[in-house]
């Protein structure tokens, strides 16, 4: 497409002089509409993303709406870690992507495939369609024998990619865990471990800490918490619970509470977790999983429990597995802190299980235009829920047919050539040849009028890194919606739990 001049002040042959030594992947974006200097500022800024390799995205406007630039090498991790922000208080903790540079979990085997990541994804969706469906109880073995265990923790779903290292026990253990905003329970794998993976760390030791105590069949948190038949013994009177995952990983032991160690000077006695004796699954080499949803023993409500802050927190995801992002509490007695661009949306109530954190979507943008679906359209059977661990966004059938319809006008206006796509996609591009890539804003239109613009990193996801193919990173499912966390890449999250609302911050981590 060659380049033309909107204004008469701006002719061709001064433009062709600007424009004549760039990327040809560059060149061909025409500027927007304005003056001669906008024009020049416009073609200078799409230069810069050519030159610049894994730069941040640069955001464009004009007659065509809204659209990012940015250099199709940012779409895959770097070899190399990006330093964090210094932390903001002392209650931030690092989020680490368990298979990128900056994780010290990488010593064993190779990260999934992207196959095997579709996989993973599918199955977690299943398992909170299983969670969503309000079944009561799960069947397991345990100690030889069949038995049937309630599920007082909430249906467990699967394991997700971020993970953060707190200290446990006295003298405090580091321990790296992976974080779930679809889980209640922690736990971590502990001595003596009859059958369990290899994780990183060594294991936990309960011997070894004088603050540990076993919670008993007797108490209180064994009849909310634990299995169903918590019998007493002389030789063992700790209290059992066991968790199978949606990709079959389980964990198997007993209740238990210890110190737990966020950050210095910011410590919860009496944190409530499992301390797991057999344990297996694709865990990778963590040592176990905290969970963050809005049940009663998930981490954040036990810190509200406490005192220790607002029930809430907020976290960002960072924008490929090269980044670390951060997990944050709110301080003593006080809400969480909200960047000042957040917009805030009120949490629904899960009819099916008020463990998940629900929204109200009703509408989405392309490239500053509303697509073509009603706020009905919306409205999944089951809810729209927000997840850490889903990776990639579903939408009911119908929104996802007018989302996929005006993502693929606005790339087909930039010539760029659909690719073969791998299931779940249908929307998939082949980048080879190009430097930078055209991306139109996608932003995501909640009932009570918030609306989230997406990182561009968040709207393509590149599947094949050998012939750069990048595909909408959204698939359709019938009955539930789902705001994964490759959408929520490089915003602050923000969950005010007391306050019943969920915000979103733009750029709040690289």
């Amino acid at each position: 497409m060659a380049i033309s001049s909107p204004d008469p002040r701006c002719p061709p042959k001064a433009l062709h002089k600007f424009t004549k030594a760039m990327p040809s992947s560059v060149r061909r974006c025409s500027p927007p509409q304005g003056s001669c200097l906008a024009a020049l500022l416009a073609l200078a800024a799409l230069a810069s993303a050519g030159r610049l390799g894994s730069a941040a995205a640069t955001t464009m406007g004009g007659s065509e709406g809204e659209w990012d630039v940015l250099s199709v090498s940012s779409l895959l991790p770097s070899s190399t870690c990006t330093a964090p922000a210094a932390a903001s208080n002392s209650t931030t903790l690092r989020v680490v992507h368990r298979h990128g540079p900056c994780s010290s979990l990488r010593s064993r085997g190779e990260p999934p495939s992207h196959a095997q990541t579709m996989a993973r994804d599918s199955e977690r969706l299943d398992a909170i369609h299983r969670k969503a469906g309000g079944r009561a109880t799960a069947s397991t073995k345990l100690g030889g024998a069949n038995v049937t265990l309630q599920a007082r923790w909430g249906k467990p779903l699967g394991t997700s990619n971020y993970y953060i290292t707190v200290g446990l026990g006295t003298p405090a253990r580091n321990l790296s865990v992976e974080l779930d905003t679809g889980s209640d329970q922690s736990w971590v794998q502990c001595e003596p471990c009859d059958d369990c993976y290899a994780q990183h760390d060594p294991l936990f030791d309960p011997a070894k800490s004088s603050t540990y105590a076993a919670v008993t069949c007797g108490a209180q948190e064994c009849r909310q918490f634990g299995t169903q038949n918590c019998t007493s013994s002389e030789d063992d009177d700790r209290c059992p619970y066991a968790l199978t995952y949606g990709d079959n990983s389980r964990s198997t032991g007993n209740l238990a509470r210890d110190t737990l160690a966020l950050a210095p000077g910011t410590t919860l006695p009496g944190f409530m977790f499992g301390c797991g004796h057999k344990d297996a699954g694709i865990f990778g080499e963590v040592d176990g999983l905290f969970g963050l949803s809005r049940g009663m023993a998930s981490l954040s409500s036990q810190l509200a429990a406490a005192k220790l802050g607002a029930a809430g927190f907020s976290y960002c995801l960072p924008s490929t597995s090269s980044a670390v992002g951060y997990l944050t509490f709110g301080g003593a007695n006080a809400a969480v802190a909200a960047p000042a661009n957040a917009q805030f949306t009120a949490m629904q109530t899960g009819e099916l299980d008020a463990s998940l954190y629900y929204l109200n979507l009703t509408g989405m943008t392309v490239a500053g235009r509303a697509i073509k679906a009603p706020p009905a359209a919306f409205a999944a059977a089951e809810g729209t829920i927000i997840d850490s661990g889903t990776a990639f966004s579903r939408l009911p059938p119908r929104a996802y047919a007018a989302l996929r319809l005006a993502f693929r006008r606005a790339m087909a206006r930039h010539g760029y050539r659909r690719a073969p796509a791998p299931a779940p996609f249908d929307t998939c591009y082949d980048l080879a040849g190009h430097r930078t890539v055209r991306v139109p804003a996608v932003a995501l239109e909640f009932g009570d009028g918030a609306a989230v613009r997406l990182d561009p990193r968040g709207v393509l996801y590149a599947w094949d890194e050998a012939f750069q193919v990048a595909c909408l990173a959204f698939a359709p499912d019938p009955d539930l919606g789902v705001i994964g966390n490759v959408q929520q890449r490089t915003l602050a999250v923000v969950y005010d739990v007391d306050g019943k609302k969920i915000g979103f911050g733009a750029k709040g981590c690289a």
